[in-house]
């Protein structure tokens, strides 16, 4: 793509990711939302006995408030996905946080069990998945060359939320009840309507400085210079009709991009994901009750979980700043698969733990392992979907997920009661994460980076190297096919911009003769055949 510099009479350039400013407070947002994405649901179960006191239900009764809090986190992301595309990422993260607080403040009124899975479950749980998506790909718009450490700062607020809710809620609990509890919580996602306020759409606040450099483009274009006079009329008018050829495509934008399922580094990582999550969350939900049938105390077994939270803080800001290396990041899929087998290892290793300190070091193993997963999935699926499609990308993703959310979890805990054997569970999770760890590194090795055949606009997604800059490739060639009917008011564009440029007057004259070479212009070399002049005009342009 050329550079725009509107000081020489250029173009400006498509508003980049400034990787910075105020790229650090929507970080920040995002931080916050993930703490509560993934943190609230399991931080709720600090009232279960309480509830199960209250309702006359079992344990297996309250605990579903959770699951259908995963469940809309999940099974929602197609409908997430469609909201940010039509109305934009903003507005959707403020009905989601109102949501999610309503929902815990009709919670703390309910008098059933069916009510608390309506309120707290269902409204709670889309509400947080309306702010979670749109906080991604915000983050990725902002970040782009720092987007590996922005993904691991942001993917911290798991752990750290995790650390602190559990606490807070229990003493909210003894002071107010669960429904004092439940009021103040609800209360406190209203947060999520001030993070998602932060969140800027990113050509907003550069629109009028776009616009301004193109007034003076245009000014210098109608001053007189000779003979090129009748040349900078023309480019008023053939900039004019680029701009309008270039918004042509954004008219028919899709609300769900399905186009991604002809990508192959996407349908790659789609059935690695969903592997993986059938057996990454089964350890950790199985540990407490794990190490209280060996013998330990609950709340020394409780302290367990703390260990994978604490060690979970540190690791994904540090895997981010890994994956973040120049010699690391184009093989980004490559460190995500390491930390997938890792994972399932650790588990495999710690089945036989029967003793205190046996599930100690497993729990410091499993927090590392487990935080390296955390910082780079999303990395990894921003690197081969690009920015522009991550919208439609992730929320189908996050539906596959959800399936293997279903699936995972409760068939481990049927085993479980079968066997009266957690060694099994743990042999079984840890194969299935290594699974999904060895497919993912073969397939991308096998099918992307030997092949060399994926699609042009994606330019070998799984290799980890996908940036903005590929989308933009991609949405310009689609401009092109609009402009190409008007060829000759766009090819005077091309004069003017050339004429405008003092460096360049001699290869317009070059271009005008009979037999002359196409023009490289700005760092783009027009087509072999044709010399097709709106594609060098688009592309300034942008």
């Amino acid at each position: 793509m050329g550079r725009a510099d509107p000081e020489e009479g250029q173009l400006p350039a498509p508003v980049k990711p400034p990787d910075g400013g105020w790229g650090w407070i929507v970080l920040f947002g995002c931080f916050v939302i993930t703490g509560f994405s993934y943190a609230f649901p399991k931080a709720v179960s600090v009232y279960f006995k309480e509830l199960m006191k209250d309702f006359h239900v079992g344990y297996s009764d309250t605990a579903w408030i959770s699951s259908i809090m995963l469940a809309m986190l999940y099974g929602t992301g197609p409908v997430c996905s469609i909201m940010v595309n039509q109305f934009g990422c903003r507005p959707v993260m403020l009905i989601g946080g109102l949501l999610a607080s309503s929902g815990m403040i009709l919670a703390s009124f309910t008098t059933n069990i069916i009510e608390l899975y309506l309120t707290a479950g269902v409204l709670t749980g889309l509400g947080m998945a309306l702010n979670f998506q749109p906080s991604l790909i915000m983050l990725g718009t902002y970040f782009d060359k720092r987007r590996p450490l922005a993904n691991g700062l942001a993917a911290a607020g798991s752990p750290v939320f995790l650390s602190s809710l559990s606490p807070l809620g229990q003493v909210l609990l003894e002071k107010f009840g669960w429904r004092g509890g439940f009021l103040i919580m609800g209360g406190l996602l209203l947060n999520c309507c001030t993070c998602g306020a932060v969140m800027r759409p990113l050509d907003a606040g550069m629109k009028r400085k776009m616009e301004k450099a193109r007034d003076k483009y245009e000014a210098k274009e109608m001053l007189p210079m000779g003979g090129k006079s009748e040349e900078g009329i023309s480019t008023t008018d053939g900039t004019k009709k680029a701009k309008k050829a270039k918004k042509k495509p954004k008219k028919g934008k899709k609300l769900l991009d399905f186009s991604i399922f002809s990508n192959r580094g996407f349908i790659i990582y789609t059935i690695s994901k969903f592997i993986l999550v059938l057996g990454l969350f089964v350890p950790p939900i199985l540990l407490v009750n794990y190490a209280k049938d060996t013998g330990v105390p609950d709340t020394e077994a409780a302290f367990l979980l703390s260990i994978i939270g604490f060690i979970d803080i540190f690791a994904r800001p540090a895997c981010g700043m890994v994956a973040g290396l120049k010699w690391v990041r184009p093989h980004v899929a490559y460190l995500f698969s390491f930390a997938m087998l890792f994972n399932g290892l650790t588990d495999i290793c710690s089945a036989r733990a029967s003793n205190y300190t046996g599930l100690v070091i497993f729990c410091v193993f499993f927090g590392i392992s487990y935080g390296m997963v955390g910082a780079l999935q999303f990395e990894v699926l921003m690197a081969i979907v690009g920015s522009q499609k991550f919208s439609s990308a992730i929320g189908l993703v996050l539906l596959i997920e959800a399936f293997a959310v279903l699936i995972g979890p409760p068939s481990a805990g049927r085993l479980v009661d079968a066997l009266k054997n957690y060694e099994v569970i743990f042999y079984l999770a840890g194969s299935e994460v290594a699974l999904s760890a060895l497919f993912l590194a073969m397939a991308t090795y096998c099918c992307l980076n030997r092949g060399k055949k994926t699609p042009p606009p994606e330019k070998n997604p799984s290799a980890g190297g996908g940036s903005d800059t590929e989308e933009a490739d991609s949405d310009v060639q689609e401009a092109e096919e609009h402009s190409s009917d008007n060829h000759q008011p766009a090819h005077g564009t091309d004069k003017a911009m050339v004429a405008a440029n003092e460096e360049t007057n001699h290869v317009e004259d070059e271009q005008s003769g009979e037999g002359g070479r196409c023009p490289e212009v700005d760092g783009e070399v027009s087509a072999r055949a044709g010399c097709n002049a709106d594609q060098t005009v688009e592309r300034d342009s942008f």
